[in-house]
């Protein structure tokens, strides 16, 4: 029950903030050096722009996020649970699910005294985190502290947030398998030989600090993984475990709670746990009720990821610098698209509308000054590419569950209401 290490979870989205109040947690962010963040500073190629979070929205909360270690917002929520007189924390590692004729019953785990026990409930909740390369450098404030910095780098992004009052997490991302060995000093030469050189200067010297003062050096996976529901009977699946998007856009633990709060609120009028029956009926109700959310943030969040990749392919740059200059261009498309990133507007048809139109425009600039034979194969190429970015993720989140104006109203409906739970 130590406070954990971890360099994931470490930002929370206005949209997150929002439903932490509704589970009646948003305290949980309170005394932990928790930063505030009103946007990103995105970079690229010298030039360099702001997006915030649109504040004159019908949005029912402070539209502004935060940063924080980890480990101290895992411990406050713990400390929450705790409190309760129906909840008994134990710390363990669980091994297997105990199951009776298909029916998960409860785990088998291994104490913190290192012995094996069990442990049986009417329903058993199973919760795996997922895991990019960070570091922490120290006694640092960046001049923007209440933005995440993200830097359109090569081969992929960077990025530098505010964790603490005098924290900075500095981190980026590698598509090569073949890392740098950490423990002979490889990783690090390549972050100052190759990545800190496209840190913008006025923060380089912060990226560089970790690094120099032999941070720790941490390495975790970025996985993405549509949702499926489980057809076990007796068991939960949450986070990582049952649903994962790409990490760029930190929004994981904003899907999360927005999960915890979508099924607490449908097991509330069962009079029992036990009935696998009534919980299976519950869960499939839970699937397509979790989408206008779940499927907004993954969609872009796998999305972003993509255009984010630096190419030579001109199609594919075209895409990159088209996405940097919307964010760029301000009223409607950057507070818009602002509002879809910061789980402020979880609406599929609008972030389907956002990335159309960063399409067209990212179009109308390859077309420029005028149209040419090459110039329209290109633009052919863009649109296309477009279409692998969307459709996929579209299928694989479910097209029609995810457009079904029922299914948007009743989210609406549980999401913008303002009662605390």
């Amino acid at each position: 029950m130590r406070e954990p290490v971890r360099m994931m979870g470490e930002f929370m989205q206005p949209g997150g903030r929002l439903l932490l109040s509704k589970l009646g947690l948003q305290d949980c962010l309170e005394g932990i050096d928790a930063q505030k963040s009103t946007g990103i500073a995105l970079f690229k190629d010298g030039k360099e722009t702001v997006a915030s979070y649109p504040v004159d929205t019908n949005f029912p909360y402070e539209p502004s996020g935060r940063f924080f270690q980890n480990g101290r917002f895992v411990q406050r929520l713990r400390q929450k649970a705790s409190s309760l007189p129906n909840v008994r924390l134990e710390e363990g590692t669980v091994r297997s699910l105990i199951e009776e004729k298909g029916v998960v019953k409860g785990v088998t785990y291994k104490n913190s005294s290192g012995e094996e026990t069990t442990a049986f409930a009417p329903l058993t909740v199973a919760e795996v985190t997922a895991y990019e390369i960070g570091y922490i450098s120290r006694n640092c404030r960046l001049g923007q502290p209440d933005k995440l910095h993200l830097i359109m780098a090569k081969p992929s992004f960077a990025m530098l947030y505010q964790v603490s009052s005098t924290d900075v997490r500095c981190n980026f991302e590698l598509l090569s398998n073949n890392l740098p060995s950490v423990s002979n000093g490889e990783m690090a030469s390549f972050v100052k030989n190759s990545i800190a050189p496209q840190v913008p200067l006025k923060f380089r010297k912060t990226f560089l600090k970790g690094l120099d003062e032999g941070s720790h050096i941490k390495i975790t996976q970025a996985k993405r993984m549509p949702a499926t529901l489980s057809r076990k009977k007796g068991v939960i699946v949450l986070g990582d475990a049952f649903n994962m998007r790409h990490p760029v856009i930190a929004s994981g633990m904003m899907v999360l709670l927005s999960d915890i709060l979508i099924l607490s609120r449908l097991l509330k009028p069962l009079d029992s746990l036990g009935d696998e029956n009534k919980v299976s009926e519950v869960m499939k109700s839970f699937y397509v009720l979790r989408k206008p959310m779940s499927a907004t943030v993954n969609t872009l969040g796998n999305s972003f990821w993509q255009v984010l990749i630096a190419s030579t392919d001109e199609a594919k740059e075209a895409m990159r610098q088209g996405c940097f200059d919307y964010l760029s261009s301000g009223g409607f498309r950057t507070s818009g698209l602002m509002a879809v990133f910061g789980g402020m507007n979880p609406r599929p048809l609008s972030l389907i509308y956002h990335l159309s139109v960063i399409t067209l425009s990212s179009i109308g600039q390859l077309l420029s000054p005028f149209p040419t034979p090459l110039r329209v194969w290109h633009s052919l190429r863009l649109f296309g590419l477009s279409l692998e970015l969307l459709v996929p993720h579209l299928k694989a989140e479910g097209i029609g569950q995810m457009l079904s104006p029922t299914n948007a109203a009743a989210y609406r409906k549980s999401y913008m209401a303002t009662t605390v739970v």
